[in-house]
């Protein structure tokens, strides 16, 4: 008994010794305790444009409040993202079947109305979209726009799903996202990733307009997912997925997104008038770098410095000079050319905006009235004359008086030219200007569409560069009337 009590006593201290040489000589564990927190909600500034009968805008959560448990978003918005089918009439591949392009689009409204990408649908004039639910429609396009790569279209029918809009203001690098879409005609295909950047440009766009504002993210995104939904983890609309980086032509890592800030103000232009409003700040724009920073004076590399003004432009108007530093817009900070370009463009012509910026080691605020490619304020529809310059494939506006006294011609200038255009064919640049049309002088967009209109058979557009000597000569057919 002696013996046993004698190694009971030694195992005992020896228990005791090494719990007190591992408390004493180990680093403690550290035990986190999550806390349940309320969602810190952004509030969302309005442009001051209405949004779409039917749409609903709601608040989004900040990253560090959002869950990471997609399933709820997820089953949420995959019955309001649809595969979209696009074809020309009668087009079939070598064996007889689809010969289209494919793609995806949201649902955003309850009456029907779909937002896509513009490269989606573009030369298509059959559209057919299939809903999760197996259910197939007829669509109609409503509008679109190259210059952002959007497009809207409605669908007719009951009880149909859709998804609110987001902020994508308030998303953050690092916040988790989903891109929900059809990659490889999958059907509803959910992926998730976090928004890597925002305010990407990767110039895919064309156009004197084109917006590249993109939100980046590493969600998984495939041929077949243009034009699909990028939400948050609560099941809002933040962005219209669009485009990847790669070299395989498959998925490598980098994914793009339309901000859904910017999509919506172009969707209520395409809704409202069929073409999009765009308010032009009426500047050239470059990037500040380092030393360009140190010679204007700037303490930080910020902001983007004008290189250029349009004369009675708004910015002209206004006051702004070549050489100043626009470090804001409506108390945004624009510190890429990217970041000011989707500023401006979430308004219409005729609204205005407050532009901060730095002149002369100091910083100055002043309103400025945006205006159309034109130099006015007013909005333009989609009428008969817009639809003649779509279908060939450019964009015009009047020329200034300083023009037209600095070239000794009255005429237009093309602003755009689309891709895959009958002009495009024709290898006419932007900043063209047209004076004659078939030997006919032409001084205003009117005469333009009055010659384009009562034209046949070959069109010989004549015209100058204003940084070429010379005069250049573009032609195409039209069909006969």
């Amino acid at each position: 008994m002696k013996n046993i009590g004698l190694l009971i006593g030694s195992s005992l201290l020896s228990a005791f010794l090494a719990v007190f040489v591992y408390r004493h000589f180990e680093e403690p564990t550290q035990v986190v305790i999550r806390e349940e927190v309320k969602p810190i909600y952004a509030n969302y500034k309005s442009n001051g444009i209405e949004s779409v009968p039917g749409t609903t805008t709601q608040p989004i959560q900040f990253s560090s409040s959002a869950p990471t448990d997609f399933i709820s978003a997820a089953e949420s918005v995959t019955p309001a993202v649809v595969n979209i089918k696009a074809s020309s009439s009668g087009e079939y591949d070598i064996w007889g079947g689809y010969g289209g392009s494919s793609g995806s689009g949201v649902i955003i409204s309850k009456d029907g109305l779909v937002v896509t990408n513009n490269h989606v649908i573009e030369d298509s004039d059959d559209l057919e979209i299939t809903l999760s639910d197996k259910r197939k429609f007829k669509a109609e396009l409503i509008g679109a726009d190259e210059n952002t790569d959007l497009a809207l279209l409605r669908i007719k029918g009951e009880n149909l799903p859709w998804l609110p809009l987001g902020n994508s203001d308030s998303i953050r690098t690092g916040e988790w996202v989903l891109a929900v879409g059809n990659p490889f005609n999958l059907e509803s295909t959910v992926t998730a990733g976090i928004v890597s950047a925002k305010g990407r440009s990767i110039d895919i766009l064309e156009g004197e307009y084109k917006i590249e504002s993109f939100i980046q993210t590493d969600a998984a995104v495939n041929p077949g997912n243009s034009g699909g939904a990028l939400v948050n983890t609560v099941g809002q609309l933040i962005g219209i997925n669009t485009a990847i980086i790669t070299r395989s032509g498959r998925y490598e890592g980098y994914s793009f997104a339309i901000p859904i800030n910017l999509a919506n103000k172009i969707i209520n232009d395409l809704h409202d008038f069929g073409v999009v409003q765009r308010g032009i700040l009426g500047v050239g724009i470059d990037e500040i770098t380092d030393k360009k920073a140190k010679e204007l004076g700037l303490s930080t590399v910020e902001g983007v410095v004008i290189s250029r003004i349009t004369p009675k432009s708004g910015a002209d108007d206004a006051g702004l000079k070549r050489g100043d530093v626009i470090l804001s817009i409506n108390e945004v900070k624009t510190s890429t050319i990217p970041a000011l370009q989707e500023q401006v463009a979430r308004f219409r012509p005729g609204n205005k905006v407050n532009v901060q910026y730095f002149r002369s080691g100091k910083t100055y605020s002043t309103n400025v009235v945006l205006k159309n490619k034109s130099n006015t304020t007013d909005l333009v529809g989609a009428g008969p004359d817009h639809s003649l310059l779509k279908d060939l494939g450019f964009e015009i506006r009047n020329l200034t008086d300083s023009e037209q006294s600095k070239l000794n011609t009255k005429g237009v200038m093309v602003v755009s030219v689309y891709r895959g255009s009958t002009i495009e064919r024709t290898n006419m640049d932007p900043n063209f200007v047209i004076t004659k049309i078939n030997d006919i002088a032409v001084g205003n967009i009117d005469d333009v569409v009055g010659a384009l209109k009562n034209a046949t058979g070959k069109v010989m557009l004549e015209g100058v560069y204003e940084e070429y000597n010379g005069e250049y000569y573009y032609a195409f057919k039209v069909d006969d009337k």
